[in-house]
Order: structure tokens, then sequence, then C-alpha cells
């Protein structure tokens, strides 16, 4: 229940909030729009053989990494779901959430040091006689980046698909005495069904706009996405109609790809459920277990082991030396402003956004245009996707091109792009706590007649304070981490952590680079600790 005050608050939130999100993406696309319109070579450039070589690549990597991604996520999150009850199936699960958290920069570095050419694999099959059989750099280095991070995505969401099934379905299947077959066909892929399309298409989404791995990884212009494309287009090659022809494309393919996802019921990770106690007889058997135990064992070395290399290499980094640096504090205290900026300014986007939608479902009968708003108002967070940051960056590089220097607006621009990459996450976060924070506490706040600051104080910080704060540190996080916004505008006057830690990188220090991997990510890790604590995830309790 909303007074009118209130209502107006929230729908002035939600007309602000909605004009600023518009006008920063508006301008970009605006910008892409009149330089391909001014210059005839930009749009030729779209069928011009070097760029659809481009848009091949970038389909067929998503393609293939979403193929792979899901049907290796399958078996673990299956074995996940029938083994319920061992020592560290907890920790198994909370590992599969650290790579979704992890910067993708530090997740390249622990994956080159596992499988790079002086990697741990290949110096074993080196001391076996081998002489470096596995290239990470190409194709196959981009498929496995984008499995190390999307295999855990596809595996939770699946996992809690699994763990919704009825106890009474598995009660059946004992009685029945059902194999493992017909327990895989009958009930658990029914439930499965349901979820694979729209999760294939969520992270083939991810892989059509990714940057950094690709960046990283991808090895030479054989193996080059749209994205990193338009990156060495500005930034090396300094060819703006390239870079706009190759922008104009991104949009078009994004759009086709969120166009198609609406098909598919989106995939949701509200976290682990905590029904009924299941007790599953097919998950006892010797060889289900065996098969289970070699599938978390596999999955947990191919996840561990990249991120304990960071940590080793980065131990053995002269870290003094690094925390001496001048240059590591400004960059630390650039990332960090920026980060806390757009952490900020994302959650109040959300909590605006949530509350005049809610201000116009609480009437009976809304307008059609009352009706049309809230629906613009929850698409919103979806032009970050339809609009990708490095696109958003090189809209607003030429915009302001003419005028010379760019380097004045540039962390400004770093933080509005920041801010709606997070966006989409932080919405799902705050609007569904937000809702049920609103049914528990409406009545009583208008009984007692709470209203503005008052009900700010007494009800809705104490009631909103953990998943607020656990949104802001996820959104700082993704900004600490960001590499593709600051790949444009990043020089001297610009320096963040992952800027910095690129740089290194480049001019072969790799020993600096370990050390300010291992920093950056200790930073991530603790703000997800402090913005989860106090979270539980539900155990399970065995039922006997």
């Amino acid at each position: 229940m909303m007074t009118p005050a209130e209502r107006r608050r929230a729908l002035a939130g939600g007309v602000f909030s909605l004009a600023g999100i518009l006008l920063f993406v508006g301008l970009a696309v605006f910008a892409l729009l009149t330089f391909a319109g001014a210059s005839s070579s930009s749009m030729s450039a779209l069928a011009d053989p070097y760029t659809l070589r481009i848009l091949r690549f970038t389909l067929l990597q998503a393609l293939l990494s979403t193929l792979l991604s899901v049907a290796l996520a399958m078996p673990v999150a299956l074995a996940l779901a029938r083994q319920r009850r061992f020592f560290g199936r907890i920790w198994i699960i909370r590992l599969m959430a650290v790579p979704m958290g992890l910067p993708v920069l530090i997740g390249a570095l622990g994956l080159l040091a596992i499988w790079g050419r002086r990697g741990i694999v290949n110096d074993t099959l080196a001391w076996l006689g081998l002489q470096e059989p596995i290239h990470i750099y190409g194709l196959a280095g981009i498929l496995l980046a984008h499995v190390f991070f999307n295999l855990p995505l596809a595996c939770r969401l699946m996992l809690i698909g699994l763990e919704r099934i009825p106890a009474e379905y598995w009660l059946v299947s004992g009685n029945l005495g059902m194999p493992g077959l017909s327990v895989f066909r009958f009930i658990e892929w029914p439930a499965l069904r349901r979820l694979v399309p729209g999760i294939a298409g969520l992270i083939f989404m991810l892989c059509a706009t990714s940057f950094t791995l690709v960046l990283i990884l991808g090895g030479g212009p054989a193996a080059t996405t749209l994205e990193v494309a338009i990156y060495q287009s500005l930034r090396f090659d300094f060819a703006p109609q390239r870079a706009v022809s190759l922008a104009l494309m991104q949009i078009v393919v994004t759009a086709g790809i969120l166009g198609f996802l609406t098909l598919f019921p989106a995939p949701e990770d509200r976290g682990i459920a905590a029904g009924k106690p299941v007790r599953r007889l097919d998950g006892r058997k010797i060889a289900a277990r065996l098969w289970d135990v070699t599938v978390l064992s596999l999955a947990v070395l191919f996840l561990g082991l990249p991120l304990a290399a960071v940590a080793l290499a980065g131990a053995r980094a002269d870290l003094p030396k690094l925390l001496g640096e001048t240059i590591f504090w400004r960059a630390a205290l650039t990332s960090l402003s920026i980060a806390l900026g757009a952490g900020l300014l994302s959650v109040s986007l959300a909590m605006a956004i949530t509350q005049a939608r809610e201000a116009i479902a609480a009437k009976r009968n809304p307008a059609r245009i009352a009706r049309l708003f809230s629906a613009t108002l929850g698409g919103t967070s979806s032009l970050v996707l339809l609009v990708p940051p490095v696109v958003l960056a090189t809209g607003w590089f030429l915009l302001l091109l003419p005028g010379g220097d760019t380097s004045m607006l540039a962390p400004v621009l770093v933080l509005g792009i920041n801010t709606l990459m997070s966006l989409p996450f932080v919405i799902r976060i705050v609007a569904p706590a937000m809702a049920a924070h609103r049914i528990r506490t409406a009545r009583l706040s208008a009984s007692l007649g709470l209203a503005g600051w008052t009900r700010l104080r007494l009800i809705d910080w104490p009631g909103l304070k953990k998943p607020l704060l656990m949104a802001l540190s996820f959104a700082m996080a993704l900004s600490l981490g960001d590499l593709g916004a600051v790949a444009l505008f990043g020089a001297d006057g610009l320096t963040t952590l992952p800027w910095l830690l690129y740089s290194r990188l480049g001019s072969y220090r790799t020993t600096d680079a370990d050390g300010l991997a291992l920093l950056l990510g200790l930073i991530c890790l603790g703000l997800t600790i402090a913005g989860t604590a106090g979270l539980k995830i539900p155990e399970e309790r065995d039922e006997r």
C-alpha cells in the first residue's frame, strides 16, 4: 500500500531513471548512426568479407561454447542432485559461484597457468615426451575459457530445477526400482528440458558479447569477435568507419539473440531449494557413486586448479614492491571510486525502477500509458544487453572525438557504462527483495502512519539492508573487474587495476601481472564475502 505522495515520488523516480538511461544509451547510438550516415564506407563495410568473417567466428565460438557448457554442466548438476549427503557438497556448490563473480582477466590468467605454453598440463606432457601438444590461443582457448566461466552458471541453474522435483517422484521411482536411464528419461530430463533453452540462450548471449577473454586468448585476426574488432579498429588502427559498421552489426546480432530469448522462459537462480527432504535411492548404487565422484572430482579440478594457480603465482610475486608503487595506489583508488559510484548508482536506479513499477501495479485499473511505462521500465535493464559496453564506449568515443581530448570525461563515462553493465544483475537481486518486503510491511506501515524518511529509517532499511548490500557488492565487483569500457578510454589519465594488469601482461611483466591478479581477486572476494555476510544457504537434512 502506497500513499498518494509515495506513489508520486515513485513515479517521478521512475521517469528520471528512464530518462537518464535512455539519454545515455541514445546519445551513443545516435553518434553511431550519425557517423554511419555521414560515411558511406561505414555502411558498405557491413558486407565486407572481413566483417562477415568476424561475424561468422563470433557466432561459431558462441554456439560451440554454449553447447560445451550446457553438455558438460548437465552431468555435474545431475551428480550434485543425486548425491545430496556427502561432506563437501556445499563447498562444491559455493565453488561454482566463484567464477561468476571473478574478474574475467584473472580467470584468463589462471587458465594460462594451467593450459598455457608453460602451464602445468603442457609441462606434464613434455615430461612424458610430448612437445607442447596443447595450444590455448585461438578458438580452443576461447572455448576453454567460456566453459570455465559458464559451466558453473549452467550447473547452478540446472541444480535449482532438479532440486524442485517433488520428493514423491523419488519415492515412487525407488519403490519401482527404476534404473538410472529410466530415472533420467522420466524424471530428470522433463525438469531440465524446460530450463535448457533459457540457459543456453543466456550463455550464448554472454559468449557472443565476450570481450576480455577473446582479447587475451584470441591469438590473432583469425580468432576475433565483433567487440574485440571494434576495440582494435579504434585503439590501434583508428578506423572509425570500420568500428561503426562492426558496432551496428553487434547491435543487430544482440537484438536478434534477445528476440530469440523471448521465446523461452528465463532461467532463475533463487538459491538452493529448501523444500521437503528427499531420499534418492538411485544415488546409493556403487556404479552411480563411482560415476558421480569421478564427474565431481573432474569438475572441481577444472574449476579449482586455475584459481589455485592464480593464488600461488600471486604469492610468488613481489607484493611489497607492487604495494609500494604509486601507480598501483592510483589505479586502486580510481577503480574503487568508479566501482563505488557505479554500484551506488546501479542500486539507486534498480530501486527507483522497482518502486515505480510497484506504484503502477498497485492501481486496480492502470491506464494504458501507465502499463506501457511499466513495461518500458522493465525493459531498460536489457538495454546493456542490446548495446554492450564496448559498443556504448564506441558511441561516446565518436561523440567526443571532435572535441579532441576524451580523457576529461573518461571516468564519468566508464562509471556510467559500468552502472548499466551491472543493472540487469542488480535488479534481479533488488526487485524480488523489495516486492517481498512490501508485502510483509505495507499494511503495518500504513496502520502506524509511517511514510517517507521515517519509514525508510525504521522499516525499509532494516528489512532491505542485506539484499541492498549484496547488490552493491556484486555491482562493485563487476565494475572492478571490467576491462571493456576502460580499454577504449584507458590512458595515463585513467588507469584502473584491470587496465594496469593488462598493461603489465602486454609488456611481458608476468610476475607483476600475477601479483596484481591476486590483489584484484582478493578485493573482489572481499566484496563478495561482505555482501553475502549473514545470508544462509539451507543445508540438506537426512530423513530416516
